[in-house]
């Protein structure tokens, strides 16, 4: 039997709660650790009927990708429909659990679910994540770097885009003085040693952080460890929000944007004005991506898919590019059904149960 705490650690394999933009809220929202999951049942949206349907099906754990809970409470009373179903959920026993922007910005979340259901090819990154990547300087004597070197390797360190054990190393004078509570590795107490070090570098992903950092610990030969760590400006490529890619033969303009009605299953399709050009770079970004007009037309997209655009945004096409509001829940239609196929594939012999509840808020004539 999976507790809780046990489907955590796959959930976060899904969708890193680090990847998470910081308005977001993500991960337990609702529900104790220690609970024994008897289901789970995967959801766009946590309403109240969804938590009807986990309690029918006997689902005490529902993962969603929209968080339920997204601004603070101050009262729990049923007045609205955030507040029924966290009140039906604790009576219930049943946990709650959202990826939201932690998927989002997964390099094979949202967006590349989103685009490989249009056979995207060539695809990359709209928005690279900034200030996500780290890197560890340490010192240590030269029959100590190799084991360091390949411990930190292990434990996730250095990969730099498609390339794995990057590291810089280089040679230096290390000196310390210990005092009487010391026991060095090289020199004596009240000594002052003038070592022969080497100095290691790495960089790694924000959300290893505490493992890097036992690695090191554990690996290193020093009493005291002497390290730094320091937050890079430099953007992780595989990391953030939308894509860019290409169709494998262009279209004319309404010829994709029905395509695209059909692969998505979209009701309606709102967009900017024609401009008479071939659609063969396609930017895309699941959920409300206003905010990523300037760079889809940065990129040099054709189009630009999206959802929540506001009347005066589509002027902001310029005649450049094309703005395509598809609907939100239509541009982030597959999510869940990842999430069953990723769970499925970790946890074997378990009822993991795909919604059948339309939480669609938004209906056409």
């Amino acid at each position: 039997m999976y507790k809780i705490k046990d489907i955590i650690p796959l959930l976060e394999e899904l969708a890193p709660l680090a990847y998470a933009e910081d308005f977001d809220n993500v991960g337990l929202l609702v529900g104790n650790l220690e609970t024994e999951t008897t289901g789970i049942l995967v959801c766009h949206d946590a309403l109240e009927s969804v938590i009807e349907e986990a309690i029918a099906k006997n689902c005490n754990l529902i993962v969603c990708f929209h968080p339920i809970l997204f601004s603070g409470l101050k009262k729990i009373t049923g007045k609205n429909y955030v507040e029924r179903a966290v009140i039906k959920a604790i009576q219930n026993n049943i946990a709650i659990y959202a990826v939201h922007t932690a998927l989002d910005n997964h390099p094979e979340g949202v967006n590349k679910i989103f685009g490989n259901a249009l056979g995207l090819i060539n695809t990359k990154i709209l928005i690279p994540k900034e200030n996500h990547i780290r890197k560890l300087v340490t010192f240590t004597v030269a029959e100590n770097v190799e084991k360091v070197r390949n411990a930190l390797f292990e434990a996730g360190a250095g990969t730099i885009g498609n390339y794995k054990n990057c590291s810089f190393t280089s040679s230096g004078k290390g000196t310390y003085l210990g005092d009487e509570s010391c026991n060095p590795v090289i020199g004596n107490r009240f000594e002052l040693v003038d070592a022969d070090e080497i100095k290691i570098e790495v960089t790694f992903e924000k959300q290893l952080e505490s493992k890097i950092l036992k690695t090191l610990f554990e690996n290193h030969i020093y009493e005291e460890v002497a390290y730094e760590i320091t937050v890079l400006q430099n953007k992780h490529q595989n990391i953030g929000m939308g894509l860019i890619g290409e169709l494998e033969k262009p279209m004319n303009e309404k010829e994709f944007l029905l395509f695209v009605k059909e692969k998505m299953q979209c009701d309606a399709i709102r967009h900017s004005d024609f401009i008479g050009i071939p659609i063969k770079k396609v930017a895309l970004l699941g959920g409300a991506g206003s905010f990523a007009i300037a760079n889809a037309i940065s990129a040099g997209a054709n189009v630009f898919l999206t959802a929540d655009l506001k009347y005066h945004q589509f002027y902001e096409a310029e005649k450049q590019i094309i703005l395509a509001d598809i609907g939100h829940f239509e541009s982030e239609r597959y999510t869940k059904n990842y999430i069953v196929d990723f769970l499925r594939k970790k946890i074997l012999n378990f009822a993991i149960i795909l919604s059948e509840e339309n939480t669609i808020p938004v209906k056409y004539l």
